[in-house]
């Protein structure tokens, strides 16, 4: 299945706007997440695990378990906090 990608901030800087992944049918968004890190650097550096990085999947935040089916939107950003 093909998903569309999204990166903000300074996901966005590193990753560039959009992207998108091939992944096998029932797909959870942390197999997304390492398959992306798997494709290198500069994927490997901006999405490593025990980095924060928070995900929403078709514009609602979501946990790395949900799970993901063809078409969907999946967005990388980094924790927002308040001023």
């Amino acid at each position: 299945m093909l998903i569309r990608l999204r990166f903000f901030a300074s996901l966005r800087e590193a990753l560039g706007p959009e992207a998108s992944l091939e992944l096998p049918e029932g797909a959870s968004v942390a197999q997304a997440r390492d398959a992306l890190i798997a494709r290198g650097e500069p994927f490997a550096a901006a999405l490593a695990r025990g980095r924060a990085v928070r995900a929403a999947l078709n514009q609602a935040l979501c946990d790395e378990s949900a799970a993901l089916k063809a078409g969907d939107e999946l967005a990388f950003f980094p924790p927002v906090t308040g001023g």
